[in-house]
């Protein structure tokens, strides 16, 4: 209550100084009842914004800008318990400024006065200069420290040695500051020239001592390139002359000066003309904050050619000083302290700043377990940080992935360091974070993208279970977890065969090769199975072993190459189909041009969107003719033509080895589907069809591989998910839309199974004359019934290996069986030919 009291009295003075000026105008009295209705009004709004920004604090506790505006309105009300209570909670959460520190040291300095004040001002000093390097910080900390300490005052031993350390602190933390450090150097000659002048002139071994303490300061800092180090100079020679050891006029600018500080002063020029084009870039006033970032990273690597540690660090400083929501700076500050500096106190203060600014990036973490782990520290700390680090945001799930690995790896280490049968770390923390890693990120691991980082954390713990636990049945089990969410993995498989193999468990192994041979996998996946198992049994097993797999493998074996032999003769196939169909094309040709002298003659039966003019206007415009042309351009072709933005040409695809895609999300694209591909590689071209008005995909794709056995591979993918939706995958065929081009139907070329290319302008059309053809072309569309099955969509045939698990609300027809899908195969390769 006695501060409330003195803050109001402040108030009150001020108010009474003011209403002693307005007593000079005519009417006071009206003038002071004003003054107090509109500082009432004023007090009355700021209430209401307090209690609205308390609100806004209970909801949101970390919003940084409610902070600050908070603690403003609290300051100018004088709520003084208030205002110390929300700067604690603010900087619970976030570190402040500089300014921020030096407001509340004043505020709090001028409440009250004494010994107690002392402490406490000293200690908001100490943390305030522990977040950020403030040139101007430690200088109202030194000057606080002198002014209010009565042992400093009275330059009592005690005093003395306390200003000294402080002083040497400073000067460890900015006294290399190029631009400001000289502020502190000279602070503390003049603080040691004082103390000289209480020293009895009996003393002449004090005095002495004394004497080369300030000499040893100036030459220190002449040896440093600072600011107004020329200033330096001619300070350092004055006093040399007020102590009798130099003559009063030299005619040179360094003459009196002992060599050796000529030798230093030269070189700190040197260094300082070196970097003064460096601070002036970083202190400009209208640079904007990107192009500062950049000057303070030319400048940093300056500073790391030159390999002085002490100088790159305050440069570090400098720079989060200025920029302390930089990432980069600090993740370069703290990688230079764990590879060059190395000096683990250090890299833990820095530590423990960067995740108070940075908290959301989840390497600054991982990182500051390894720092701590490098400094031995306990693992009740290590504990603490991990828990902390759990309870920030990151951008990705790699980041909390790799953070889990970080603490399992430092527990791991802990343990190998202390042996199994030391109690202070006990296997089951391990355990217990495995668990946590994979319970936490169990909906990432079981999506597409997380496949490789589950085998990869599962198949860590199963070996950290056989090593330190000493536990088989435990290691099964975590291997039996992953199978249940990646049993399309190969490599899963592969890895819980490897462990009972290296175990010596060959019974174990065996079993788990007759899960899994007969199941469907990527690529060759299913083909390198089954002769994994051959070779397991030839290395391991008996001849009756070897035999009993072998029996398994065979028809299994035997229906892939089928399934690939067949894919292949329709490859092949393709080109000779194209050759003998060639004289029909050209014969087409040749009627075309008949056909076209027919159209001049009777313009309503020509083709929809064929350019029309009337007899007396055959010489149209250049447009005109491009645009008949284009108009009388046929639709279908053996090869598609795309347009090559980057050349401007015609590239041509011929579709040997290509697959038609349908059922494609619309916001995927060539990434998605070359990494959809990267099992089997040998992609060497993707197109997603867009609308040619809204250029958006459509849904259909076109990708390209380099020989036939890839395009096996791609199209076994079929029914596979991608983004969320089965893809229906399926071999380019141009030579059904040729069929349906003799039929009549007009549509795109048919390049997928079971799916047409649709035609934007079908649907977005305009004229009087488009809507009747279109309708007419559905019209004539011929209905392909009966147990021709080369003729019925693609989709509606199962693949090779389909399984009712993978039947869909749209597919209810009774799958057929692998012997009735290879008949339907060649039937449908002897119909072609």
């Amino acid at each position: 209550m006695a501060e409330t009291s003195d803050m109001e009295v402040k108030t009150l003075e001020k108010t009474h100084n003011e209403v002693e000026v307005d007593t000079e105008m005519e009417n006071p009295s009206s003038s002071d009842s004003e003054s107090e209705s509109e500082s009432e009004s004023d007090d009355d709004v700021e209430d209401l914004r307090v209690e609205a920004l308390e609100k806004e604090l209970a909801e949101n506790p970390s919003s940084y800008e409610t902070h600050v505006q908070y603690i403003k309105s609290l300051r100018r009300l004088g709520h003084i318990e208030k205002l110390r209570e929300a700067r604690e909670s603010m900087n619970a959460l976030f570190p402040l400024t500089p300014a921020m520190w030096q407001e509340w040291v004043k505020d709090e300095a001028s409440l009250s006065t004494g010994p107690e004040t002392s402490v406490v001002i000293e200690k908001l000093f100490e943390r305030g200069l522990h977040e950020y390097l403030s040139v101007s910080l430690w200088c109202d900390c030194i000057t606080y420290v002198q002014e209010n300490d009565p042992s400093v005052h009275e330059y009592s031993p005690a005093g003395i040695l306390k200003m000294r350390n402080l002083f040497e602190r400073a000067l460890t933390a900015a006294g290399l500051h190029v631009v400001e450090g000289n502020k502190i150097w000279e602070a503390y000659r003049k603080f040691e020239q004082a103390f000289i002048h209480t020293i009895d002139d009996s003393d002449r071994e004090g005095k002495e001592k004394q004497v080369n303490r300030i000499r040893g300061i100036f030459h220190r800092q002449l040896s440093l390139p600072l600011a107004d180090l020329r200033s330096t100079l001619f300070a350092y020679k004055a006093w040399e002359v007020e102590q009798g050891t130099a003559p009063e006029v030299d005619p040179g600018e360094l003459d009196g000066v002992p060599s050796n500080v000529v030798s230093a002063y030269q070189k700190a020029i040197e260094m300082y003309n070196a970097r003064v084009h460096h601070e002036e870039k970083i202190c400009k006033q209208d640079a904007s904050d990107m192009e500062k970032l950049q000057h303070y990273m030319t400048y940093l690597k300056f500073e790391q050619s030159c390999g002085d540690p002490a100088r790159i660090q305050i440069l570090y400083e400098r720079a989060i000083t200025e920029f302390p929501l930089s990432s980069d700076i600090w993740l370069d500050y703290t990688r230079f302290l764990d590879h060059t500096l190395k000096v683990p106190s250090v890299a833990r203060d820095v530590y423990s700043r960067a995740i108070r600014n940075c908290s959301w990036i989840g390497e600054l973490w991982s990182r500051y377990l390894l720092s701590l782990e490098r400094g031995h520290a306990s693992k009740n700390e290590l504990s603490a940080v991990f828990e902390q680090s759990l309870q920030c945001t990151f951008s990705s799930i790699e980041e909390y992935l790799d953070l889990y690995l970080t603490r399992i790896d430092g527990l791991r280490r802990r343990i190998s360091l202390t042996g199994p049968a030391d109690d202070a770390l006990d296997y089951a923390l391990i355990r217990d974070t495995f668990q946590h890693a994979a319970d936490y990120l169990s909906q990432y691991l079981k999506a597409e993208g997380g496949l490789l980082h589950n085998l990869h954390l599962h198949a860590y713990w199963a070996r950290l279970e056989l090593k330190f636990a000493n536990d088989p049945v435990a290691a099964r089990g975590v291997w039996e977890s992953l199978l249940k969410t990646s049993s399309s993995m190969i490599e899963a498989w592969k890895g819980y065969i490897g462990m009972e193999i290296e175990m010596g468990h060959i019974h174990e192994a065996r079993s788990i090769y007759r899960r899994c041979y007969s199941k469907r996998f990527n690529g060759t996946g299913s083909e390198d199975i089954c002769h994994s198992w051959l070779r397991f049994e030839r290395e391991y097993g008996t001849l009756g072993d070897f035999d009993h797999a072998l029996r398994k493998v065979t028809p299994r074996l035997e229906e892939l190459k089928l399934f690939i032999s067949q894919q292949q003769a329709t490859h092949l196939a393709a080109p000779a189909t194209q050759k003998e169909r060639a004289p029909a094309k050209n014969l087409s040709q040749k009627r075309g041009s008949s056909a076209r002298l027919t159209d001049e003659q009777n313009p309503p039966k020509r083709q929809k969107g064929v350019f029309q003019k009337d007899s007396t206007q055959k010489s149209g415009t250049k447009k005109d003719r491009l645009n008949e042309v284009k108009a009388n351009k046929p639709e279908n072709s053996d090869e598609q033509q795309v347009n090559d933005s980057g050349a401007g040409k015609t590239k041509l695809y011929s579709d040997e080895c290509t697959v038609f895609i349908s059922n494609l999300g619309l916001e995927a694209n060539e990434g998605h589907l070359r990494d959809f591909f990267s099992d089997i590689g040998g992609v060497t071209d993707i197109r997603i069809l867009k609308d040619k008005f809204t250029r958006k995909s459509r849904g259909l794709a076109y990708v390209d591989f380099s020989d036939s056995t890839q395009l096996g591979a791609a199209v076994l993918k079929n029914r596979q998910t991608l983004l969320g939706k089965k893809l229906s995958i399926a071999r380019s065929d141009p030579k059904r839309s040729q069929k349906k081009v003799s039929f009549g139907a007009s549509t795109a070329p048919d390049h997928g199974a079971g799916h047409e290319e649709p035609i934007a302008a079908s649907k977005e059309s305009t004229g009087p004359h488009k809507s009747s053809s279109v309708s007419k072309r559905r019209e004539d569309r011929v209905q392909l019934k009966g147990k021709n099955t080369f003729a019925v969509p693609r989709n509606l045939v199962r693949p090779l290996g389909w399984s009712k698990n993978e039947q869909t609300s749209e597919e209810d027809e009774k799958p057929k069986s692998n012997d009735e899908f290879r008949d339907m195969l060649l039937k449908s390769n002897k119909v072609d030919k």
